[in-house]
């Protein structure tokens, strides 16, 4: 890596216009797919296509870049500082959410159902509604439903989220002491625990919705939970396929000890990951 200290600033590029160009044509097939138009649909995956090339493209440049030799301790920096602002700005995402959760169960539930003196509420809006939870609101919204317990596939998913986060850690190290076979395993060992936390949440969500009832159209409680657990999924996913890539560059030789932050931002996801589907588990699945 250059040692120079001094500002790098990056060549002309044309992948910020191919991701405009893909992100304009995401957003005008899904409005349009909303408003009922037949060529929507085409349009949003032509813009998915377009914004994987662009993520590919823009990447793959980056990455020669950075074997090249052509960053410094100061892009180094400036990449670590990127992602800690970005991980910021996911946790201030679930945050939302977890405070929609948090209004519901604590305010807007027991409001309806007459606690703190809202008697007159509750007799004049919803009389009979009890202020119970898990709920799906007044009027038994959706209809009968069975909430998701904790034990069972949830639990074992939890084990399995949490072990991919001691395989990762094993990868980190390893690479610290420069042990590529113990890395490309452990690195290896934590896709693959990603993509089974992936596949059997599918599993859960197809039993919530065959056997349970349990949709997002389940009043407040199917609505939240799918959408924390929904959104907590995508992530796992995208984290995921960023593992595998960072798994093939290891396997092409790519990283050393002292030169590695392409791991470790990947690593920090991961971890980030880990923590909100703890918070979920608990208050979602247990409370």
């Amino acid at each position: 890596m250059a040692q120079s200290q001094a500002y790098y600033v990056p060549h002309g590029s044309n992948w910020p216009i191919v991701g405009a160009v893909g992100l304009f044509l995401l957003m005008l097939g899904l409005s349009t797919t909303l408003n009922g138009l037949g060529f929507g649909p085409v349009l949003a995956w032509t813009g998915v296509a377009v914004v994987v090339v662009m993520l590919v493209g823009w990447f793959s440049t980056v990455i020669g870049e950075s074997e090249g030799g052509t960053y410094n301790q100061q892009v180094d920096r400036s990449f670590r500082m990127g992602m800690t602002w970005f991980i910021i700005s996911e946790v201030m995402f679930f945050a939302a959410f977890f405070g929609a959760l948090f209004y519901a169960r604590q305010m807007a539930v027991p409001w309806l159902g007459g606690e703190s003196n809202n008697f007159f509420t509750n007799l004049l809006l919803y009389p009979g509604y009890e202020n119970t939870w898990p709920t799906n609101g007044p009027g038994a919204i959706g209809g009968e439903y069975e909430p998701m317990a904790a034990l069972g596939l949830p639990a074992l998913n939890t084990a399995i989220l949490l072990s991919s986060g001691v395989t990762i850690t094993i990868a980190h190290h390893a690479l610290k002491d420069n042990n590529r076979s113990v890395l490309n395993w452990g690195l290896f060992a934590t896709f693959m625990l990603g993509f089974l936390f992936v596949t059997l949440q599918a599993y859960e969500y197809h039993h919530a919705y065959e056997a349970m009832n349990l949709k997002l159209s389940t009043g407040i409680y199917g609505s939240t939970f799918f959408m924390l657990t929904g959104f907590h999924g995508l992530h796992v996913t995208l984290g995921a396929t960023m593992l595998v890539v960072i798994w093939v560059r290891c396997l092409k030789g790519h990283f050393t000890p002292n030169h590695h932050f392409g791991f470790e931002g990947v690593a920090w996801y991961w971890h980030f990951v880990d923590v909100v589907w703890l918070g979920l588990y608990i208050f979602v699945y247990w409370l």
